[in-house]
């Protein structure tokens, strides 16, 4: 069952400086709530979305028709349970589904496509820092955030470390590595190789960069998974044929295996729901992420004199982000003299464990915030 939610979009009532110097003005930013707020706004959970995430982490999307993406874990008696908490979910800034971003107009009126300024993860942040002013909350109960919501939730704690008492990052770094940018960067050339991107001016156009987006899509959701859980999901099977008969080698370029059928059918949806110059805007501020060089050149003077709690979670299959990145902000917090707790989980499913069933991490996330 969903969580009761409501959907909301607040314009910041003055502009937004960003670290590259810009100024965005007229920022819209869309988000969801699900449970009531308490009379001292004590019990504020913000939950912060991953790359192709949005505000709708426990209610059906509008565009899909799909539940919420974390929808097993936000809700009345689960893990964040909305009988007790009251929980937010913003579209980033550079986003597609409300947050101002490249489709959202500009001062003249079309959308901002390319002209649309660099962000940063701390600009995304510093986006939902003016919403919580906005709403009158001034520290919250907890924030949440895996892969790049865990991004976001270390930038707030260590930029606005007076404005939550916990911090739980689940799948996460402090920085994007090498490999990291050039998985991305394959993305990114997709979606530019396209011709229909047309150099980011294609919303007045019936040809979107479809093509480029799916295969962008396609290459970043390899890292979501595991090798272990592709061979157990698919192996070398064949795609049944559309006639019914048994899998067999079309000796064409079909999708002849399961796990290129499936990889297919991935990239296509997600066209269906997400802008192309969104991927490239988010993937670059991912790519620049980078903690401790914004704090000196080290990660333990980001979280110097901290007041909050954290929790950090990775998972042993998890390549995209494995252990050790977890490993090295729980080094660098105890550096820091911040209360830290730090648990490595079991699992097959690689970087995407965080947003599937699994009752061990459901304990976790549920004892930490309460």
């Amino acid at each position: 069952m969903n969580a009761a939610s409501a959907s909301h979009s607040f314009a910041l009532p003055s502009d937004l400086p960003l670290d590259s110097g810009e100024v965005l003005s007229g920022v819209e930013i869309a988000y969801a709530t699900y449970g009531a707020l308490a009379a001292d706004r004590s019990n504020v959970v913000l939950i912060c979305h991953a790359l192709t995430g949005d505000q709708y982490v426990a209610s059906t999307h509008p565009i899909t028709g799909k539940p919420g993406w974390w929808e097993r874990m936000v809700g009345s008696g689960k893990p964040i349970d909305t009988d007790r908490f009251h929980v937010i979910c913003a579209n980033v800034i550079g986003s597609c589904m409300g947050s101002t971003g490249p489709a959202s107009p500009g001062s003249d009126g079309k959308p901002y496509a390319m002209r649309f300024p660099v962000i940063t993860i701390r600009d995304m942040v510093r986006g939902v820092v003016a919403l919580l002013d906005g709403l009158g909350i001034e520290r919250l109960h907890t924030i949440v955030g895996g892969s790049m919501g865990g991004m976001q939730a270390l930038s707030l704690a260590a930029n606005w470390p007076d404005r939550t008492e916990r911090v739980l990052v689940i799948a996460s770094t402090a920085r994007h590595s090498a490999q990291n940018i050039a998985f991305h960067e394959v993305g990114r050339q997709a979606i530019m190789a396209d011709p229909a991107w047309a150099g980011g001016d294609y919303y007045a156009s019936d040809a979107k960069p479809d093509n480029g987006l799916a295969v962008a899509r396609m290459a970043a959701h390899i890292t979501y998974l595991s090798e272990a859980g592709l061979t157990e999901k698919f192996g070398r099977r064949l795609q049944a044929r559309e006639d019914g008969k048994p899998g067999a080698k079309s000796f064409g370029f079909d999708a002849d295996f399961q796990v290129e059928s499936y990889l297919r059918y991935q990239g296509s949806g997600f066209t269906q729901r997400f802008d192309a110059n969104s991927y490239l805007y988010i993937t670059r501020a991912m790519d620049y992420f980078d903690l401790a060089e914004e704090h000196g050149g080290k990660l333990a003077n980001a979280f110097s004199g901290s007041p909050a709690r954290f929790c950090l979670v990775s998972f042993d299959t998890d390549w995209l982000y494995p252990t050790a990145e977890s490993r090295h902000i729980v080094h660098a917090l105890n550096a820091a003299g911040a209360k830290v707790s730090f648990v490595e989980l079991s699992a097959p499913n690689g970087h995407d464990s965080f947003l599937l069933e699994h009752a061990q991490l459901d304990r976790v996330v549920k004892g930490f915030i309460e």
